[in-house]
């Protein structure tokens, strides 16, 4: 694994960065066409057009500056635009784990399509606060923007404008002590479409400060997580070789302490 830096500041929620400020980024495969990276908690993917932080997009282009004009740019309501030079798809900024970076226009293209043809398997680890009684099911439920805050997205009563369609599978990997150890396999990609899945049906992320219920998030332990308890464990794309590629992100060390205090030291290698 390679590692390659960036400076950036800390953001408030997020896991706390090294003392030196110098965000590392493990990159997981490369080759000339792709790019796969473990993405720390903490990292926005790119801007947003209203804060100044550092973002991946501005590791990316100090790394690899051929890179500027691949992928597609993103036009704001007033006529910013912000380019996104080989994001073909993002997780949210307090999510750590694995994510593609084309490297070439075709590469993008590609890749891009088998977002959209759903073809793209994706794996999620999270710890949710209660004990799953289900070993493994289905959450099918649509997704809209919430009524009564503008940053949340919702499924269950109370959307405002379109609903979309959403699915995602899970599996019980352990529950003990109040709370629950989950793989999610997200069927379609909306916006924070694992959580607001899992708060719909009351098993919230841990430390979601955004869709945990507030009596939760002071009356149970965190279990040390400063920010929500949600990584990108592993996802499977198909290269332009035609090669069928799955890579892993290790556990970041906040997963690592949790999978210890619930007793699950051997996953948390």
């Amino acid at each position: 694994m390679v590692e390659r830096s960036l400076y950036t500041r800390r953001v408030r929620g997020s896991s706390p960065l090294p003392p030196t400020h110098f965000m590392k980024i493990p990159i997981l495969y490369e080759d000339n066409d792709v790019l796969i990276i473990n993405k720390p908690a903490g990292l926005v993917v790119h801007s947003d057009g209203r804060t100044k932080e550092k973002t991946l997009v501005d590791w990316i282009l100090k790394k690899y500056p051929k890179m500027k004009k691949v992928g597609e740019p993103i036009v704001l309501n007033d006529g910013t635009i912000l380019n996104r030079p080989g994001i073909v798809h993002r997780i949210d900024r307090d999510t750590s784990g694995v994510l593609v970076i084309a490297k070439n226009q075709k590469s993008f293209l590609a890749i891009k399509k088998q977002f959209q043809d759903k073809t793209v398997h994706k794996i999620y680890h999270a710890f949710l606060y209660g004990e799953f009684k289900e070993t493994r099911g289905m959450i099918d439920r649509p997704i809209g923007r919430s009524r009564t805050d503008f940053r949340k997205w919702t499924a269950q009563r109370g959307i405002r404008g379109e609903e979309r369609e959403a699915v995602t599978y899970f599996k019980t990997l352990a529950t003990k002590n109040g709370f629950s150890f989950i793989e999610a396999i997200p069927k379609t990609g909306r916006t924070h479409q694992i959580r607001v899945h899992f708060r719909a049906i009351d098993y919230p992320i841990v430390m979601d400060e955004l869709y945990a219920p507030t009596s939760m998030l002071k009356a149970r332990s965190q279990l040390g997580f400063e920010r929500h308890a949600l990584h990108a464990r592993s996802i499977e794309i198909e290269l332009l070789n035609g090669e069928k590629k799955e890579v892993t992100a290790p556990y970041p060390e906040d997963f690592k302490k949790a999978l210890v205090k619930i007793g699950l030291k051997k996953l948390a290698k």
